[in-house]
C-alpha cells in the first residue's frame, strides 16, 4: 500500500522518476532533470492510480508515491552498515 500524504503537506523527492508528467488539465511529459532528488514541494491533491499532484518551485507534477516521502521525516541515506 502506498504512503498517504495530507493535502498541503511538504514532501521531498527521494528518487528520480524516468520522466515527469505535469499536473495540468492536459498533462505533458517532461524530462526528469527539471527537479532534483532532495527538492521539496507541497502536495496539491491525490490522483487515481497512486499519483500525487505536487507543486515544486519549477512547476506542478504528478508523482507516484514511491518517488516522494514526507519532508518532516529525516532524509534517507544510503550508508553501508558496519557491524
Amino acid at each position: 500500500m502506498s504512503e498517504e500524504f495530507p493535502i498541503g503537506s511538504k514532501v521531498r523527492l527521494i528518487a528520480q522518476p524516468p520522466y515527469l508528467k505535469t499536473a495540468e488539465p492536459m498533462p505533458m511529459l517532461r524530462p526528469p532533470d527539471i527537479i532534483q532528488v532532495g527538492d521539496e514541494g507541497i502536495v496539491l491533491d491525490r490522483r487515481p492510480g497512486g499519483y500525487w499532484g505536487v507543486r515544486f518551485d519549477k512547476g506542478a507534477f504528478l508523482l507516484d508515491s514511491q518517488y516522494i516521502q514526507s519532508a518532516e521525516q529525516p532524509p534517507v541515506t544510503q550508508e553501508p552498515k558496519t557491524e
